[in-house]
């Protein structure tokens, strides 16, 4: 099962550019094209983030409202008509699209124009290697590989506080942390 979600991912990953999204979507199960979106984002703010350097300034404005169009695509989408699985899919997406969409906004707001920023380093990021053919996922200083267990077609909350800690504490117990776990209590 997990080579197959692996290579449906590789699969995805390659393809999304290829046609509109909201289609590239209904080509693959949900739990591909949740990660897959999820690499696609944190590719695009980092893209959006080199032309900031490079001195267009309004870069990551003008991918923000990419998002919103995005979003808006697939809210529309829902109001029409969908499988129950095919709806499933898309209102996850579209809830870490929100998340997405809110911390691109903040970034704005906040006016960070380095993907050195800790309001851009906090955030769980999913980024494809195509040279391991493998997913991580990013937050702080912590990577993990995906391990593309199966994850079924459910609702997903988006937590970046929750996801910071569980990671952080992973990283650290995992030994490769510069810094030491925190100590255990209550034993």
């Amino acid at each position: 099962m997990r080579a197959t979600v692996r290579d449906e991912m590789t699969e995805a990953v390659s393809a999304y550019e290829e046609k509109p999204r909201e289609q590239w979507l209904f080509d693959y199960p949900a739990q591909v094209a949740l990660s897959c979106t999820q690499i696609w984002w944190t590719t695009e703010v980092g893209i959006a983030f080199a032309r900031v350097e490079e001195g267009y300034e309004n870069a990551m404005k003008e991918y923000h409202k990419k998002q919103v169009t995005q979003l808006n695509t697939l809210v529309t989408m829902l109001i029409g008509q969908l499988s129950k699985g095919d709806r499933q899919k898309i209102m996850t997406i579209c809830t870490i699209d929100v998340h997405a969409r809110d911390v691109v906004a903040k970034m704005i707001a906040q006016k960070v124009d380095n993907a050195q920023a800790f309001v851009w380093l906090s955030q769980l990021r999913h980024r494809w290697s195509d040279e391991e053919r493998h997913c991580f996922a990013n937050i702080c200083d912590a990577q993990f590989l995906y391990s593309y267990e199966y994850l079924g077609n459910t609702p997903r909350l988006s937590s970046p506080s929750c996801w910071g800690d569980l990671f952080s504490r992973a990283y650290m117990y995992s030994g490769t942390s510069r810094h030491p776990p925190p100590p255990l209590t209550g034993q």
